[in-house]
């Protein structure tokens, strides 16, 4: 059985979508077999694997609506093991046209049921909101993982996300286990990176990763070329932090 992780925070610009994208293609280096699915309109996930939405003839919208089985909108990316649900542009109105349905929280959930026998990890990039499609994600997760950027008030946008998947576990997913932090961002010449550091790991102490993400301009130049971070330049410092993580991650499940 697959394990299925929301990266999830509600702050834009946190690192999680390149989390997203250079874990899952680090996990499927590792030889794992790997299914990403963009839940962000943004579609950033699946331009970073070198997809278009644009040429997506289906993609998550298809799925919540119910539409089209998840197996008929997977695509492949430059890694094997690494398969991707995108983004297309109408996943924008999903929160407004899936309202009304029944079990609407559910729908991702159920949608991914049978997947999860096929791959060893699902990954959901959620976008940068607490709206429907991040409590779906959430719904569907066994574990949420908080990218947190080293900066100032970082700590403090955290705790609406950490009360939400609080809820989300009380009343729609009594299997969600509680957050994983991942430092972001972080550069260790920086007074305020080892600050936030230290109270991340005074306040959640082992849900904090002891792999963190450095900040790294191989890592911010490889979406332009839609690549994740391993084939972009593997010699880079993001590159072998992604590898790291992946490998703690494994090691965690």
């Amino acid at each position: 059985m697959g394990h299925v992780i929301s990266i999830s925070n509600q702050k834009g610009g946190v690192g999680k979508t390149t989390t997203a994208v250079n874990l899952a293609a680090s996990i499927a280096a590792a030889e794992k077999d790997c299914l990403l699915i963009d839940c962000d309109p943004q579609g950033n996930a699946t331009t970073g694997l070198g997809v278009d939405p644009a040429a997506l003839e289906q993609g998550l919208y298809d799925i919540l609506i119910g539409q089209t089985p998840p197996e008929k909108t997977i695509a492949e990316t430059p890694l094997p093991r690494l398969h991707l649900i995108g983004a297309t542009e109408n996943l924008i109105g999903a929160e407004v046209e899936l309202t009304s349905m029944k079990s609407k929280e559910f729908r991702l959930r159920n949608a991914i049921t049978d997947m999860r026998q096929r791959y060893d990890y699902i990954f959901f990039d959620c976008p940068p909101s607490l709206g429907f499609l991040t409590l779906n994600a959430l719904t569907a997760a066994e574990s949420v993982l908080v990218p947190l950027q080293c900066e100032y008030y970082a700590l403090e946008g955290l705790s609406h996300l950490l009360n939400t998947a609080k809820a989300v576990k009380k009343n729609l997913n009594p299997v969600l286990q509680p957050a994983s932090i991942l430092l972001t961002m972080y550069d260790k010449r920086n007074n305020l990176s080892l600050q936030v550091e230290d109270e991340a790991r005074a306040l959640f102490k082992e849900r904090v990763f002891k792999t963190v993400i450095p900040r790294n301009v191989r890592l911010s130049e490889a979406p332009s070329y839609g690549k994740p971070i391993i084939l972009y330049d593997i010699a880079s410092k993001g590159a072998q932090s992604y590898l790291a993580l992946a490998t703690e991650l494994i090691g965690r499940e």
